[in-house]
């Protein structure tokens, strides 16, 4: 069985027993369980169900793993002629989640 998970506008496709990283939950610690309520699509050996844009009645349960940063990601800036170099880094935020379970 999987399901299609609409989370903040990002869709993942998930199975019981995947990881997947999310974008940053504050407040969800370690342990905590969260819910998605946003099912796209639920498939498995007897079909598949698809939303309008969402199906009724379905929720997926998962099961806070960590929190961790991503990878750095350098922005340069450089403009020819004027001396002017500028250069930043970003490191995103995101949270793991293992799927325990999907209904519907």
């Amino acid at each position: 069985m999987y399901a299609v998970v609409d989370d903040r506008n990002q869709q993942y496709r998930v199975q019981p027993g995947d990881r997947i990283q999310i974008h940053l939950r504050r407040g969800a610690n370690e342990g905590d369980t969260l819910t998605f309520d946003k099912v796209c699509l639920v498939g498995g050996e007897s079909g598949s169900k698809i939303g309008t844009p969402h199906v009724s009645g379905a929720s997926v349960t998962a099961k806070v793993v960590r929190q961790l940063k991503g990878p750095k990601v350098v922005i340069g800036k450089f403009r020819k002629r004027k001396n002017s170099r500028r250069r930043t880094g970003f490191r995103a935020q995101y949270t793991v989640v293992q799927i325990e379970s999907i209904h519907g």
